[in-house]
C-alpha cells in the first residue's frame, strides 16, 4: 500500500510540474496577451491542484489537509482575479487607443 501511495504522489506531482512547464512555455510562446493569460492561469491552476493532490496523502492530519486545500483555493481565486484585472485593463487600453 505504501508503494502505491508513493507512486500516486509521484505521478500527481510530476503531472503538476508538467503543467507548470507547459504554462510557462505558453507564456513565452503565445502571440497575444489574452492567449498568454489563458494558458498561464489554466495550466498553473491545474498544476498546483495536482501538486497538492500528490501532497495530500502525506499530510499528517485533517488540519494540514484543510490548509493545503485552502492554499489551492486562494491561489485559484487570486489567479482568476489577477487575470481578470489584467485583461480588463488591456481591453480598456485598446479602447483608449482607438479613440485617439
Amino acid at each position: 500500500m505504501e508503494m502505491t501511495l508513493q507512486l500516486w504522489s509521484m505521478l500527481c506531482v510530476g503531472a503538476g510540474l508538467f503543467f507548470f512547464a507547459v504554462g510557462t512555455l505558453g507564456l513565452l510562446r503565445l502571440p497575444d496577451l489574452f492567449s498568454r493569460l489563458h494558458a498561464l492561469t489554466k495550466a498553473d491552476n491545474l498544476g498546483l491542484g495536482l501538486v497538492i493532490l500528490g501532497l495530500l496523502p502525506w499530510a499528517g492530519d485533517g488540519f494540514q489537509v484543510l490548509k493545503l486545500t485552502l492554499i489551492w483555493l486562494l491561489v485559484l481565486l487570486g489567479g482568476a482575479t489577477g487575470a481578470h484585472l489584467i485583461a480588463k485593463r488591456a481591453l480598456r487600453a485598446d479602447g483608449e487607443e482607438m479613440l485617439e
